[in-house]
């Protein structure tokens, strides 16, 4: 009887490990996309301030990406870019 609580219980904490392990990659991913939405969002609306003033930022996925990443400070970043490439 305790052999079968023990297997029991083995194979229990093996489920967990295994969930574990499939379910990081899933949070990554859902992080990544409301991080990337987020981007967007951002993006839109410095673009609608933009212009008013003659400037824009391409919205592509490399702005995407770097906007969702570092939110604010990202755009800020992404701005004074393309302020010194212009």
């Amino acid at each position: 009887m305790t052999n079968v609580i023990l297997a029991g219980i083995l194979v229990l904490i093996i489920l967990y490990a295994v969930t574990k392990v499939f379910m990081q990659p899933i949070k990554l991913l859902w992080k990544l996309l409301i991080n990337s939405a987020i981007g967007i969002i951002l993006l839109l609306i410095v673009n609608y301030i933009g212009g008013y003033f003659d400037f824009s930022l391409p919205i592509n996925i490399i702005t995407v990406l770097v906007a969702g990443f570092l939110g604010i400070p990202g755009i800020l970043l992404l701005i004074c870019f393309q302020l010194l490439m212009m």
